[in-house]
């Protein structure tokens, strides 16, 4: 076609295929002025149903005058070809202003209001687009959205007035015979159902929740899996994601993408009216960056250097507590634990975690008195914003903290809602002995082994000794016995004593976040992975912030089988955590299965970067080394993997996560032999977790080997 003419149309390339036919660039001789031009194909058009939803698309276009949808200036026959003519845009499509992370609220509402007007406009002329995608919407050079291609809508009839055929032409039943594209599709649409304007409010939810965060809401390997995930699955709040975005934002989103129609907007003018009200409602402040804190480890000037647990027990409860702010983002204990006696610069620190503020301190601890002070700082100048000292008996630790907490918050003079003023003043036990073995517990459960699982089990259960209500000591403890069953006991005994501990927590606080990812883990344990899925969602649903949530959740989602799920679930703990390097060394494997080689690829390095940053500040951990000594060797420094790898072992011969994960490694350079050994090392030590090995793609260059078949077959 190009370099033809049409009447008095000079085609000059090819802009793409739009629903109902190719579009061309064209210039209009008469008018001398650029246009799009759309052709039926000549085969089409002897085909009367294609050629009545070609003419209804005219009508269609052509009842709408807009400025936010594209123009069509003539419906034109020639050469035996149909053909419309429509405004030339220029610019680019919505995709390119996707970003990872997603955008700010003030550059959502600039895309997001001319969007729905221009919705607005098309179905209060009765027509319904039926294909709304980023591809079908475009920014022109000077910022103004254009709506493209109602090749699929479709005038409203009355009930009496549908045609059997334009439901049979939704359904599922034919390949290709889907009108609209699957990830934006509304579930009525997925079902065959009829559908109205309410189906668009949907596909402009999928539109939103990708702008705010920079991912789709509804993921899949395959078309099929998309299909599930839309019918079945809810998203995550956008404003757990993109936290900067104003609360409402959220509801806003997450109605549009309500399942059923009837608890949709009704209307797109009452959704533009919602976006409306939004704009006015939000100050300055709020579409600010949000405030962003880090609090590192308390130094200990106690006398006794044993009591240093007290003083990061204190700053990570301080973490706990401010991280619940839904407007505050604050620094992960693993980050801010990194500086623990360095002299690094406060701007240094403060651009290593990126946060604007820095909360450090000292805590004092003699007897039955505590002096604590603390301070913060802000990053940019280094100046001291607020800071305090506290003199006081050890029993009043627990509202040293909340007045700490409470300062902090003024100083950053961030707004709390009810229900977070109650989250931070909430405190696990009032027994200041019960909280100093729970803090001493903690330090140990950290270092992940198996001698410091044992020793903070028992530190956990001295808690709940002196407070038997201590509910997040049963969840610590419960956390304990399934690592130990993992990774060293491997008795049905611990799985048990796992189990009768998160269902003690339970009973004790049954809105305990923690308590319903240990319960989530415990029964994954015992693959009764449908209720383990109940108890993780609800600990996400109760602290969407809580990483062991999101990342216990993976884990039991890869020793299922389940490898989609849980790239998501790891993706999420990277979220919530973002510089952690476990999860992101975890996520490569799940997403090669998946044949996603290139987010495999970028999983890795960004997990070995954050990897190599932890081992310069704790050269000792162990999981840390194998972990990133594996995944270097997979990429290709083979020599500089290995020899992490055999520093851990060197560090912890005998413990059984560190002797799989090296025969991991061993087993993905090929080399058979020290792969098996390892593996039987581990086993022989107390390694257990038979699923997670069964669905383990590190080992398949070695499954069929009669060494590995043995191994399989010795763990009951």
């Amino acid at each position: 076609m190009i370099g033809k003419s049409l009447s008095h149309y000079k085609i000059i390339s090819k802009l793409g295929s739009g629903g109902m036919g190719d579009v061309y660039l064209a210039q209009d001789i008469n008018l001398d002025r650029e246009v799009a031009l759309k052709i039926l194909p000549a085969e089409m058009a002897a085909d009367p149903k294609r050629l009545q939803r070609f003419e209804r698309e005219a009508r269609a276009v052509a009842a709408l005058n807009h400025p936010n949808i594209v123009t069509l200036h003539s419906v034109e026959e020639a050469d035996g070809l149909r053909f419309l003519t429509m405004e030339r845009v220029v610019g680019e499509d919505l995709e390119k202003k996707i970003v990872p992370g997603g955008m700010a609220f003030k550059s959502f509402m600039d895309l997001a209001r001319p969007l729905t007007e221009a919705l607005c406009a098309a179905h209060e002329k009765g027509i319904t687009h039926r294909d709304l995608k980023p591809a079908n919407i475009m920014i022109t050079e000077d910022g103004r959205v254009k709506v493209l291609d109602f090749g699929l809508a479709k005038l409203q009839e009355t009930p009496g007035e549908l045609e059997a055929t334009d439901v049979q032409t939704q359904g599922l039943t034919q390949e290709g015979t889907i009108m609209g594209t699957v990830p934006y599709m509304s579930p009525e649409q997925l079902q065959g159902r009829a559908v109205d304007h309410r189906s668009d409010i949907f596909s402009l939810g999928v539109i939103f929740y990708q702008l705010l965060t920079g991912k789709r809401p509804f993921v899949g390997e395959a078309s099929v899996d998309i299909i599930s995930a839309i019918l079945r699955d809810t998203p995550r709040p956008v404003t757990e994601i993109n936290v900067s975005l104003p609360n409402h934002l959220g509801r806003i989103v997450r109605r549009c993408l309500n399942k059923d129609t009837n608890d949709r907007y009704q209307t797109a003018r009452d959704l533009l009216n919602d976006l409306k009200d939004l704009k006015e409602e939000v100050s300055k402040s709020e579409e600010q960056a949000i405030n962003s804190v880090g609090v590192l480890p308390f130094a200990n000037m106690s006398p006794d250097p044993e009591q240093e647990y007290f003083c990061e027990g204190i700053a990570e409860e301080l973490i706990n507590g401010l991280g619940r702010l839904k407007n505050l983002r604050v620094a992960s204990r693993t980050s801010a634990f990194k500086f623990k006696g360095s002299d690094h610069d406060i701007r240094e620190i403060g651009k290593y975690l990126n946060v604007d503020k820095v909360v450090e301190g000292s805590v004092r601890k003699a007897g039955n008195r505590v002096r604590i002070t603390v301070q913060l700082i802000n990053v940019q100048d280094g100046y001291r914003l607020w800071s305090e000292r506290y003199d006081r008996k050890l029993e009043d630790i627990f509202a040293i903290q909340d007045e700490i907490a409470e300062r902090i918050i003024q100083a950053l003079e961030v707004t709390l809602s009810p229900k977070e003023r109650r989250s931070i003043q909430n405190v696990a036990t009032r027994d200041v002995e019960a909280y100093d073995f729970y803090l001493r517990g903690r330090k140990y459960f950290y270092e992940f082994d198996r001698r410091n699982w044992e020793m903070a089990r028992q530190m956990f259960e001295r808690a709940i000794k002196l407070d038997p209500s201590y509910a997040l000591a049963y969840a610590a403890i419960a956390d304990c016995w399934s690592f130990l069953f993992m990774y060293s006991g491997s008795s049905e005994r611990e799985r048990q004593l796992a189990g009768d501990a998160s269902r003690k927590a339970l009973e004790l606080d049954p809105d305990l976040a923690e308590a319903h990812a240990s319960r989530g883990m415990v029964l994954s344990l015992g693959e009764d992975h449908g209720e383990a899925a109940e108890h993780f969602e609800k600990a996400i649903h109760l602290n969407p912030k809580l990483y062991e949530a999101y990342y216990f959740y993976a884990r039991a989602s890869v020793a299922e089988g389940n490898s989609l799920k849980a790239a998501r679930l790891f993706e999420q703990a990277i979220d919530a955590r973002p510089d952690d390097y476990q999860a992101p060394l975890l996520l490569p494997q799940v997403y090669s299965r998946l044949q996603r080689e290139e987010d495999a690829a970028r999983s890795q390095r960004e997990g070995i970067e954050k990897a190599l940053r932890h081992i310069e500040m704790n050269p000792n951990d162990v999981r840390a080394l194998y972990l990133c000594g594996g995944a270097l060797a997979q990429s290709g420094e083979v020599e500089r993997g290995l020899e992490l790898v055999d520093r851990a072992v060197t560090i912890a011969p005998e413990e059984p996560g560190l002797l799989y994960n090296a025969a991991c490694a061993y087993s993905i350079l090929g080399r058979t032999d020290e792969a098996l050994e390892h593996l039987e090392r581990a086993v022989r030590a107390g390694y257990s977790h038979k699923a997670w090995l069964e669905n383990d793609s590190d080992f398949d260059p070695i499954r069929e080997h009669p060494r590995f078949e043995a191994i399989l077959e010795s763990i009951i």
